[in-house]
Formats: structure tokens, sequence, C-alpha cells
């Protein structure tokens, strides 16, 4: 079966929000793969679809939409956690238009990659043609907001980039073509070129905040972990392919460090997940799972999309439970813990962005800053996006024992 991948993104996501000067964020922009496909996939000609249920049980609604997951992703829990709204809608899907888009919108698709050879694995949208779909919506924002108001949004958003597992399990390690033409570093220096191309030019169409994401610890994903059992080597992670997600996220970072050097106004921050991921597959328990081996949604072995059908007799009933939904994705509460962890442990910033031209920020605690604010000060605040919740998050990570953390 093709592997089409989870890619995950998380910690640019809110550093971009953190550090970029006290600016807002009036909408949330994503690239990327199955990590991040809000139902791209609906729309075209795939067998890769998770447009059926059991998928989206857990999304508000009990419906499926087409996120691979049994609830919501992590866009979803960024755009809220900005004060957006709390699902970013697909760009192909009919039920929304230019006037939802305005203040978020999802150009993903499953199973694509950077390499154009990896979404023709299963017919689906190249990485490239998300960028066209991305310059129609401009167009469309800016008939529908008027320039000026575009040329802000645009400028503001927060730019999400989540893709790359999907280009070695999916593609290299799956078939023969890339091999023969780049050993695995080789083929990761190909994929970094890709990836400093595509955000040259998004920035060069006015994107100035933009989160690269990494590779998650790959050779966990609960279908690697049942080929190593097939193998005759247990159920363990493949270490191999771990060691590739390390080197690739070693790739990247330093991309990140020369696009910030090259690219006067941007700033582009690197989302690494690996570690925190990891820990959570080897101690489920500190994170309040209980299996994290293989998914809830049928044997949670080897399924996903078609396999992974209401039908199915052996799908949990709880998916809270597990780290993973499917045999590739994770569930909607590891999307959360992730995204929480992320936003208040790794970043190791004391402040939240409070909006275009305030005093500092508010601290965590709620408390305003010290002085009386200005009239320009409280003027933004009326216009802003509600602050980064920050309060709410730390409350839902008090349960866990993060210093695990420090292993």
């Amino acid at each position: 079966m093709a592997r089409a991948h989870v890619s995950w993104l998380l910690l640019a996501h809110f550093l971009a929000l953190i550090t970029a000067g006290g600016a807002k964020v009036p909408a949330v922009i994503v690239f990327g793969d199955s990590s991040v496909d809000a139902g791209n996939n609906n729309q075209i000609s795939t067998v890769l679809k998770s447009n059926f249920e059991p998928y989206g049980r857990d999304f508000p609604g009990g419906r499926p939409t087409g996120r691979f997951s049994n609830g919501r992703i992590p866009p979803d829990f960024i755009s809220e956690a900005f004060g957006l709204k709390s699902a970013v809608p697909a760009y192909l899907d009919p039920m929304y238009s230019i006037k939802d888009f305005a203040e978020g919108v999802c150009f993903a698709s499953a199973g694509t990659g950077y390499d154009n050879a990896t979404s023709d694995v299963l017919s689906v949208i190249p990485f490239w043609k998300e960028l066209e779909y991305y310059k129609d919506y401009q167009k469309k924002l800016k008939a529908y907001a008027g320039e000026e108001k575009a040329k802000y949004i645009l400028s503001e958003a927060l730019y999400l980039l989540s893709l790359g597992t999907n280009d070695f399990l999916e593609n290299y390690y799956t078939l023969p073509n890339r091999q023969s033409q780049y050993n695995i570093d080789q083929y990761q220096t190909f994929l970094t070129g890709i990836a400093e191309s595509f955000v040259k030019e998004l920035y060069g169409l006015g994107a100035r905040k933009v989160s690269l994401g990494g590779l998650p610890p790959m050779g966990c994903l609960p279908l690697e972990r049942t080929t190593s059992l097939v193998g005759g080597n247990g159920d363990r992670c493949v270490e191999s392919y771990n060691t590739v997600a390390l080197n690739f996220n070693g790739k990247l970072s330093g991309l990140v460090t020369k696009l910030n050097e090259e690219l006067p106004g941007i700033k582009v921050v690197f989302s690494n997940p690996y570690f925190i991921l990891r820990q959570i597959v080897r101690k489920p328990s500190l994170f309040g799972f209980e299996q994290s081996a293989v998914a809830c949604c049928a044997t949670g072995m080897f399924e996903m999309g078609y396999m992974c059908d209401r039908f199915n007799p052996f799908t949990c009933t709880d998916a809270n439970k597990y780290v993973f939904w499917d045999s590739f994705h994770p569930t909607d509460k590891t999307n959360r813990i992730v995204s929480d962890y992320v936003a208040l442990f790794v970043s190791w910033h004391p402040f939240v962005v409070a909006g275009a031209g305030a005093m500092a920020a508010i601290e965590r605690k709620g408390k305003e800053p010290r002085g009386a604010p200005t009239k320009e000060v409280l003027a933004d605040k009326a216009q802003s996006p509600k602050p980064f919740d920050s309060y709410t998050l730390r409350s839902r990570l008090s349960s866990y024992d993060l210093k695990i953390l420090k292993d």
C-alpha cells in the first residue's frame, strides 16, 4: 500500500507570531500534505480520501470533512488560538467562498510532497500547483477586500508549510526511480532546494511570516512498526527512518537560517516536532494515552483511507486513548497536545503578542503591562484579533508530566 504519511509542523506556527515584532495574524494560510489537508482531496480524482466515517467522528458536528483524523488537525488549533476560526477551510471546497478564506485557507493535498514525483504516485495536487491556487486566491482576495487590505492580510498572515514525509516513505523508499538518481543525502539536498525555491516565491508574492515544518520520527508510525514486526524485528520503531528524519530536519534548519539572512523583512521559523513526538510515542501514559504502537482505526497496524471505514469492527471506541488515529495520522488529542506543548514549552517565550502597536504583550497570567495604556494601544487592541490564549493552553498541559522532555 502507498504510504501517505503524517508530517508535522508545530513549533514555528507560534514563534512566527511571538517574534514578529508585534504584528497581528489576520489569517492562517496552509500548504502541505495530509497532516494539514482540510479536504482538498475530496474534490480531485484520487483514491487518497478521508471524507467518510469514521473519519471526523469527533470533529465539531461529528462529520467527516476530508481531514485525516478523528477530529481537527494542527492548523485548526492554531487558527483558533489566534482568535480566528476554529477550522481552516479547504480552498477547493465548494461550501466556502472568498469571504471564508479571507482569514484562513488551506491549499494542502494529502499524499503530496516537495518532489513532483511524489504527488504522481496517488494522483494528488503537486506542491507547485498549491502555489498556483494561492496566486488565484490572491486575485480573489484583492477583489473582495480591496488592494490595501488584501496586501495587509497577505503580508501579516502566518504561512504554514508541512510536508516531506511522503517524499521518503511513499516515493524514495518505495519506488526505484529516485534511488537510482540520488543517494539518501543527495535526495535530501534535492528536496531542500525545492523548499528554498518555494519560500522565495512566497516571499516574492508578499509573504513575510513563514513556518517551515520538519519531519516527525517517521520510523515510529504504526505502519512502519508493523513492517518491522513482519520483518521479524518486533514492533519497534524503524530507527533508520528516524535518522533520515533527523538529518533532513538539520538541512531544513540550515535553510531557515539562510533564508532569514538573504530575504529582508522575512521571518522564517523552523518547526521541529521530532523530539516531543518521540517522547509521546516512547512514554504515552505520561500524556494520557494507552497505546502508541497501533492506531485506533481498524486493526491500527496498516489501515488508512478506504481501509479505515465505518464497517470495520476493530475500530476503537475511544480515540483519546490512542496517539494515532490511523496507521499514519494522529488523533485529535495528539494534535492538540503537541500544539499546546510547542506553544508554551518549546518556544520558551514569556509573552504573547496582543496586536500591532501594543506596548509589548500581555503577561501569561493575564496581567496588563505596567503603566497606563495609550489611546493608540487601546484602539489597536480593540481592532486586533483576540490574543493568543496561553492561559488555557497552560491549564490543559498542567495534567501532563512534561519533565519527561528533559530526559
